[in-house]
């Protein structure tokens, strides 16, 4: 005789469990300690999620307000991390380093588009410094600045941070709050009408629910299809070169973003490095095979060209993840689906989800709860703006 499946019943499903999906277990539990909450994640070991394979950075450089004011809760969160929780495993400020961001601009256009980057940066409380190329040159000696004509730099608030000690801190915090995590896929999604009743699971369990979130990262299409909707992410796949030169050793140097089309940061005595594929498409999403050649083939003669420190290098590691990619406007989709109150979006952050974690997990959880947005107004990146074709664009991807 066949087995039931197993019917469970909770006040809030999350799909996926990374740090995204954990963030908004972690506040619904704060605000709400009597919540019943259940977070669905494949693959508990995170090996291969995007929070894991992150370069694990943060800045308020960003051409769109509302990420600015995503990041200024974020950096104040990390800062006081330990403090928030309570959790004394988590390192303080995450092990914060706070060496900034300094993006190059080679060309008039690039030049104008910096300035007022920088100007909306600063009204919106970062600390954004615009520098001429002498300035870059007398700060940052280690780097030429042959045609460029302006950098914008962050000194403060911007930097990088242990990514797993952010997931854990959520993680841990959501079940030490009550949060119940399962190793399970979800393969369905339930409606009636306006309405997602129920999650179905691999394991033959069906989990109904008051409220579901799509938290996949870069499985956010397939689950939202799987409640007969359409989402526009996909898996973009970023390899990430840790390389070492004996010629550069220079801890305190911010992370650089070129024109030339790599970005480059310390990390200790080495380095990391990479830049976005030429063909930059959609990659099967269980595809983490890295791009060895782009290093010597790319990265490397860009990265000579901007510093004479690299003339010496050697590739001491190499992996590959993926951005959940938006490609309706490289932005996060944040809040319920058209048509189906009850499924909230959490997804196509398109390389920023760990550092907006914090306040989407929060955003998320204020949409349940009280049915608006209380701490930060994420409206204008609320799915609905796709029908309505209103792209918000962020302009500032690496």
């Amino acid at each position: 005789m066949n087995r039931k499946p197993e019917r469970r019943s909770y006040d809030v499903a999350i799909v996926g469990g990374a740090v995204i999906g954990s963030s908004v277990a972690w506040w619904l539990g704060r605000m709400s300690p009597k919540l019943r909450i259940l977070v669905i994640e494949r693959d508990p070991t995170y090996a291969r999620a995007s929070t894991a394979l992150s370069v694990a950075s943060i800045r308020q450089q960003y051409t769109q307000p509302v990420n600015v004011r995503i990041s200024r809760f974020g950096i104040d969160f990390i800062r006081n991390a330990r403090e928030r929780t309570g959790l004394d495993h988590i390192p303080p400020s995450l092990d914060l380093r706070e060496n900034g961001y300094l993006f190059l601009a080679d060309s008039e256009r690039a030049e104008m588009a910096m300035r007022a980057a920088a100007a909306m940066q600063r009204s919106e409380g970062a600390s954004t410094e615009i520098l001429g190329p002498e300035e870059i040159r007398r700060r940052f000696p280690h780097l030429g600045v042959g045609g460029i004509r302006l950098g914008s730099f962050g000194p403060r608030d911007e930097g990088w941070f242990d990514n797993m000690a952010l997931l854990s801190l959520f993680r841990d915090g959501a079940g030490r709050q009550g949060a119940e995590y399962v190793a399970d896929e979800a393969v369905g999604i339930s409606r009636s009408g306006v309405r997602a009743e129920s999650v179905e699971l691999a394991s033959g369990a069906s989990v109904s629910a008051g409220a579901i979130v799509n938290a996949a990262g870069t499985r956010a299409a397939q689950v939202m299809q799987m409640a007969g909707m359409d989402l526009p992410v996909e898996p973009r796949k970023r390899t990430v070169f840790l390389v070492e030169a004996p010629g550069a050793r220079i801890p305190d140097a911010p992370l650089l973003v070129d024109p030339l089309g790599f970005y480059l940061r310390p990390e200790g005595e080495r380095w990391l490095c990479g830049a976005t594929p030429a063909k930059d498409s959609a990659a099967d999403p269980d595809d983490f095979e890295p791009d060895h050649a782009a290093f010597e083939e790319v990265i490397w003669p860009r990265l000579h060209a901007r510093s004479a420190c690299f003339d010496r290098v050697k590739v001491r590691g190499v992996w590959a993840g993926h951005y959940a990619y938006n490609v309706f406007d490289r932005n996060a989709l944040v809040g319920a689906m058209p048509r189906c109150g009850n499924l909230y979006a959490a997804n196509g952050f398109s390389g920023h989800g760990l550092q907006q974690s914090p306040a989407v997990g929060r955003g998320v959880a204020e949409l349940i709860l009280h049915g608006g947005f209380r701490t930060l107004d994420l409206s204008e990146l609320e799915p609905g703006r796709i029908a309505a074709n209103r792209a918000v664009i962020e302009e500032a991807i690496i």
